[in-house]
């Protein structure tokens, strides 16, 4: 069964920074109509960096749509002509001061898909050395190593409640970490 939506129209809402808002005017499959609210999102990565002791590099970060501190894997956006394995290395050393001799793709996962197009390229790094942090003027991380299993039972426990952290960790322990 074809249950694709013919776009009819678009509305483009707003252009920012960082996404774009339009409403599509679609087709049905049953010959009715509807309207999608999409947010058009740059792809962005995510990193599960391992240090030599078992330790996850993570990054605790203010988040003002929830209006919390939350703790996640270091993550960003891919810039323009950039590759995905590219950024990963540039966030990791701009957010956590370290760079990786290894860096080796993981996964890809779209956010949100009802409602926006973000998808997210996870990596594990490997072979860190420490070099300096160099965040954007607008960001405020502190940088916490914490071993790989208290990440594990956090996830567990739903201590860490962001969803790209959670997916790319377990992700990490389910297929690569003992292969």
């Amino acid at each position: 069964m074809d249950n694709t939506e013919l776009t009819i129209k678009t509305d483009k809402i707003y252009d920012g920074k960082i996404l774009k808002l339009r409403v599509d005017t679609v087709e049905l499959p049953n010959a009715k109509y509807s309207k999608r609210e999409i947010i058009e999102h740059h792809p962005a990565v995510c990193v599960v960096a391992l240090t030599d002791d078992d330790e996850i590099l993570m990054v605790s970060q203010y988040r003002k749509p929830l209006d919390k501190t939350l703790l996640e894997i270091p993550a960003g956006g891919i810039e323009l002509d950039e590759l995905p394995k590219d950024a990963a290395a540039r966030e990791l050393l701009e957010e956590t001061g370290y760079r990786a001799d290894t860096m080796e793709y993981l996964c890809e996962f779209y956010t949100t898909p009802g409602f926006c197009t973000e998808k997210i390229h996870a990596f594990f790094a490997t072979n860190l050395t420490l070099a300096a942090q160099d965040l954007d003027h607008d960001e405020f991380i502190e940088v916490e190593k914490i071993p790989f299993d208290d990440i594990i039972k956090r996830i567990g426990r739903c201590e860490i409640s962001d969803g790209k952290s959670i997916a790319a960790v377990l992700y990490y322990n389910t297929f690569r970490r003992n292969q």
